[in-house]
């Protein structure tokens, strides 16, 4: 069962301004919960999108290890404003309560903070849905895609699609959109790279083998237990070891 937790946080937006004072799970997702200095500058280059082996096993885990629950997370870029889009990590952040607002924008301004540290940049959203044979974004995943948006113009958003979510499977289980006039549209799949998929495959299928699937941590389980590191440095490390023998640079 997902767990709900307790917590009184009270956190200021950087683009509104709101605050918000909780001490339970209870508000609906009304207050924007995005802070700002991470996101990347606007700008209107639209196309082509690479999404690391990082970032793709590291959401590939996240929906595994919580496969009744919806979960969602952060895509990141190390790559320059304005330079092609390249999602290269991702931060898992909840697999439960999607749609409230005080503890994602916990999560976020903590997300936001750790990028300006490591010159990262906020560049979309994903999300796995609890139903696998749903991969359409929620009024939640579309909320948030929406405030990133704001701050990022070829923000994408992702929705893992857990129908193709099997060993084997010849192309990955992702959905990508982009925002197009005025609304979430389908993003052309000839845009969209993942290079060396089997490659990709065999990591992620290497890491379950190993039982480093476990190491992953989202910012859900961070609140149960804060001696559980949400950046995952553990769990990047493991992979990057995987990836260099495998094809150098994926």
């Amino acid at each position: 069962m997902c767990s709900t937790k307790t917590l009184q946080a009270a956190v200021t937006c950087d683009i509104c301004k709101c605050t918000v004072l909780t001490k339970k799970r209870t508000l609906p997702f009304s207050s924007c919960p995005f802070p700002s200095s991470s996101y990347e500058e606007k700008h209107t280059t639209m196309g082509e999108v690479e999404l690391s082996c990082l970032a793709y096993a590291k959401m590939y885990l996240h929906a595994s290890q919580f496969p009744r629950c919806s979960v969602n997370g952060l895509l990141l870029s190390s790559s320059p404003a304005g330079a092609a889009s390249c999602i290269t990590d991702c931060v898992p952040l909840l697999h439960s309560h999607l749609s409230l607002a005080p503890i994602t924008q916990l999560a976020l301004t903590q997300v936001d903070v750790w990028c300006s540290q490591t010159q990262q940049r906020i560049v979309g959203y994903y999300q796995a849905n609890a139903c696998v044979s749903d991969s359409s974004p929620t009024p939640c995943a579309l909320k948030i895609a929406e405030k990133i948006f704001e701050q990022c113009n070829n923000a994408v958003l992702l929705m893992i699609d857990g129908e193709k979510m099997f060993p084997g499977c010849r192309v990955p289980p992702i959905v990508m959109y982009e925002r197009k006039d005025a609304r979430w549209a389908l993003k052309d799949k000839h845009t969209i790279m993942l290079r060396q998929w089997e490659e990709t495959c065999s990591i992620v299928n290497q890491l379950f083998s190993s039982g480093d699937q476990t190491l992953l941590v989202d910012f859900d389980s961070h609140l149960d237990d804060i001696t559980k590191d949400w950046t995952n440095q553990k769990l990047n490390a493991k992979i990057m070891e995987l990836i260099s023998p495998a094809n150098g640079n994926v």
